[in-house]
């Protein structure tokens, strides 16, 4: 990915090193298009995402999104105790019918089954996000957390349009058993909100939660 210069208004991005705490190489790429790819380290953070009993889908992923990036930065101390102020960046998204959250399917038939349920319907795509500014010793310095809510429509879907995607081999890692970037676009009749949330990170409203921390 080609370079560019930190979004404006956001200077904590040059004066904090970063961190984006997912492996989501989609993730990856949408905060690149804020800073420059080179300037942030990958630091994933494997956490229990098991819902909580009578946990409501948006304190769900808030909920996630604290943990990963507090998880991350505990990490991250420990690897590089460089002396430096860190931001670390997380989110968690979840597809969600009604009180179902749908997330990856572990198998085809899984897939197949989540898209006959998601089919000729309208489902929300919320997205906790979470920003921790910590000092080099690991104080934490300020916390912010927000979610972001899309609506999706998939269009009525025939089985073998289903099977056709599912070949594709692209639900079988993604929460919800498609993805509106790649082949799942065929899929999608209508979209009401951000459509990066959809993908994994909602941009503007990170920009917004971002411009809360100076340094």
């Amino acid at each position: 990915m080609s370079s560019i210069s930190t979004f404006p208004g956001l200077p904590v991005l040059d004066k904090a090193a970063v961190a984006l705490a997912s492996g989501s190489p989609r993730r990856r790429e949408l905060l690149a298009r804020l800073m420059p790819d080179a300037n942030f380290k990958i630091i994933s953070a494997d956490i229990d995402e098991s819902r909580l009993p009578g946990e409501d889908p948006p304190v769900y992923v808030r909920r996630l999104a604290l943990s990963k990036a507090e998880t991350s930065g505990r990490m991250w101390l420990v690897t590089d105790p460089a002396p430096a102020h860190r931001l670390i960046i997380a989110a968690d998204t979840s597809v969600v019918l009604g009180d179902t959250i749908y997330g990856k399917p572990g198998e085809p038939d899984q897939a197949v089954s989540m898209l006959q349920e998601l089919a000729g319907k309208t489902h929300q795509v919320i997205t906790g996000f979470a920003a921790r500014l910590i000092s080099a010793e690991g104080d934490l310095i300020k916390e912010e957390v927000a979610t972001c809510t899309t609506g999706v429509e998939i269009r009525p879907l025939t089985r073998t349009e289903i099977d056709w995607y599912v070949a594709t081999g692209e639900p079988l890692d993604k929460a919800g058993a498609y993805a509106i970037q790649g082949f799942g676009g065929n899929l999608v009749n209508a979209l009401r909100g951000d459509y990066y949330n959809v993908v994994g990170l909602p941009l503007v409203p990170l920009i917004s939660l971002l411009q809360n921390f100076i340094l």
